[in-house]
């Protein structure tokens, strides 16, 4: 109910909400000394004015914001929170505000208040008279009174412009922290951002211009109150590689234009989530905090250890011994025990992302998907030998058509996916009787080879639905791993060609059989060792390229261990072509095999 001593200065923003409301969303990292007061503001401000709801974030804080904001929700209790338990960044704690948001219209707000609350009015004038989705405000803005440091103003002018020659954005601001949206342009754009971080606003502006939504500018008023400190130069860099990263996707990639929007099947099925592990460790225990986290609710979770341990677990999550067995045998017991109509395969030194669940499910509303896969990228905290292998696997050099496993790109049907993130119907699987149980690795291989060929059901690659694998570390644990990959790989190559008989699987090969043969060929002949030496130089400089990073030391890791990925995968490769049986099929399963010696330790 709007009170009767309404201001008429919102009677715009009375009529664009209506009958909806305006979620103001504040996110706040560290503001314990003024985080009550600057939320009393606005809600103050705001009540009696329209239909509204303040959402206050607390983004990881660690002085007393958090304590703050329970004893200010114990005053008003339709105080809305979002607690999020480490720094995320204000882009990812933005979307987390936005799902926990119930308006119509919602207005990101700074939580220190150098943008004074009352402008919003104005806001609303511009969204009603220029019929905008959007309206963000621009420091810019010839009416705009803004007391800023002069650096910041070059900065904002330089990345300004930048961001007019990328995108063509019919706006001259995209960072001040006051916005207001409509509900829809806002959902659509959160199901599809990925940067958390400093070109977060240029992301989502990006997106709604792309998805022709109506920006529009509002003049403001920018009271600085000496909390904008320095960008230090490695935030720069920050900044301008994700802002190149959202041109390549826009405008190269098309990665935004391939997703789906996020509608779930009707009911919304029961998802079982299988992981398959020798004994517990600190890393099942960050995977498993990772799904309770999830958007998705409706899962339950089936732990498979080799034996039965002490640990106490929730009502929603089983425990089943299984013994000292492969994986493939885990995870078939795993099936026949599940209770829900999708499987979802998850390693246990890896861990989802809160819409893992919530993005890949929806592709199951289509009867003809069998499976989807997301991609495994790596933790940021892993430690450094370790986020070096992972920057291996993710080189163009190394990946090549196959990068997608390991960094999001578009929406695209596959027909193989590896099981440390696979979503496969219940029903089929067991159509199958689960995964061969005498290939390890390559068991998921088989059975994403039978879900197309013989079930004729499609595979789709879902780039929101991220889990974070922990890697092996650069060299020796890396390249042990790829050798078995490898060796796998080519015996499917020559047994089971439909989808392991390709050229990029065998490109490795070919480079060592010329890194070989070359060498005699160039003793006896002169223009041959010219040929040689210039393939290698190349060679040098293509994977150089593709190893590219702002650290030197890590550059040159990168390099040397593609270099040692292409030796050791085209090898093996050719061992695997040449084999009879894999090792799997013809011994004892080596239990230690699973055992991760080289990363077992808790997780930084």
């Amino acid at each position: 109910m709007i009170s009767t001593s309404s201001d008429p200065k919102w009677d715009a923003a009375r009529r664009v909400v209506g009958d909806g409301r305006l979620s103001v969303l504040m996110p706040a990292y560290n503001l314990g000394d003024e985080i009550a007061a600057n939320i009393r503001r606005v809600s103050d401000l705001l009540t009696g004015q329209l239909p509204v709801e303040v959402v206050a974030i607390d983004d990881g804080s660690t002085d007393n914001t958090r304590e703050a904001l329970f004893d200010l929700q114990r005053e008003r209790p339709d105080l809305r929170l979002v607690l999020i338990d480490e720094n995320v960044g204000k882009g990812e704690a933005l979307r987390r505000g936005v799902e926990a948001a119930r308006g119509s219209h919602i207005v990101f707000l700074d939580a220190d208040l150098d943008l004074p609350p009352h402008q919003l009015a104005w806001f609303f004038d511009i969204m009603e008279t220029d019929r905008a989705d959007t309206v963000i405000g621009c420091k810019r803005h010839p009416r705009s009174t803004v007391d800023y440091p002069p650096h910041r103003r070059l900065m904002s002018a330089i990345y300004f412009s930048l961001a007019k020659l990328l995108f063509g954005l019919p706006i001259h601001d995209t960072q001040t922290g006051i916005k207001l949206f409509k509900r829809e342009p806002i959902k659509w754009v959160f199901q599809r951002v990925l940067v958390k971080r400093f070109a977060f606003d240029l992301e989502v502006l990006a997106l709604i211009h792309m998805q022709g939504y109506r920006i529009s500018e509002a003049p403001i008023v920018l009271e600085f109150h000496g909390t904008l400190g320095g960008i230090r130069p490695a935030s720069v860099i920050t900044i301008l590689m994700d802002t190149l990263a959202i041109f390549y996707r826009i405008r190269i990639l098309k990665y935004y234009q391939s997703l789906r929007d996020t509608r779930l099947p009707d009911p919304p099925p029961l998802v079982s989530i299988i992981i398959a592990y020798p004994k517990s460790s600190a890393y099942l225990h960050q995977s498993v905090d990772a799904i309770r986290r999830q958007s998705y609710m409706d899962f339950e979770i089936v732990l498979l250890p080799d034996e039965a341990s002490d640990e106490s677990w929730p009502d929603d999550t089983r425990e089943i011994p299984t013994g000292a067995i492969r994986p493939a045998e885990k995870r078939n017991m795993g099936i026949e025990a599940a209770r829900g109509e999708i499987l979802a395969f998850l390693d246990d030194d890896a861990y989802p992302v809160p819409e893992w669940l919530a993005t890949a499910i929806p592709h199951f509303a289509d009867e003809s998907v069998g499976a989807v896969g997301g991609p495994g990228c790596t933790p940021p905290d892993d430690p450094l030998p370790a986020r070096w292998g992972g920057a291996v696997y993710a080189s163009r050099a190394v990946a090549g058509t196959y990068r997608y496993r390991y960094v999001p790109e578009r929406v695209r049907e596959v027909d193989d996916y590896p099981s440390c993130n696979l979503f496969v119907r219940t029903a089929l699987a067991r159509e199958l009787h689960g995964f061969r149980t005498d290939y390890w690795p390559g068991e998921d291989t088989y059975l994403c080879m039978d879900l197309v060929l013989k079930l004729k059901k499609k595979i789709m690659y879902e780039p929101r639905a991220i889990v974070f694998h922990h890697r092996r570390d650069l060299f020796l644990p890396h390249l042990r791993q790829i050798g078995r990959y490898a060796l796998h790989r080519g015996y499917f190559a020559r047994h089971f060609p439909a989808t392991s008989r390709r050229i990029g699987y065998m490109i490795p090969s070919l480079f060592v059989i010329g890194l070989i043969a070359g060498v005699p060929l160039a003793v006896i002949s002169a223009p041959l060792r010219l040929l040689y030496v210039a393939t290698l130089i190349l060679y040098g400089i293509i994977t150089l390229a593709c190893s590219a990073h702002r650290n030197p030391v890590a550059w040159l890791a990168i390099w040397i261990g593609t270099f040692a990925t292409h030796v050791v995968y085209g090898a093996r490769f050719i061992q695997g072509l040449l084999v009879k049986r894999l090792p799997s099929e013809v011994r004892q399963f080596d239990h230690s095999s699973m055992t991760r010696t080289d990363d077992d330790s808790a997780p930084n």
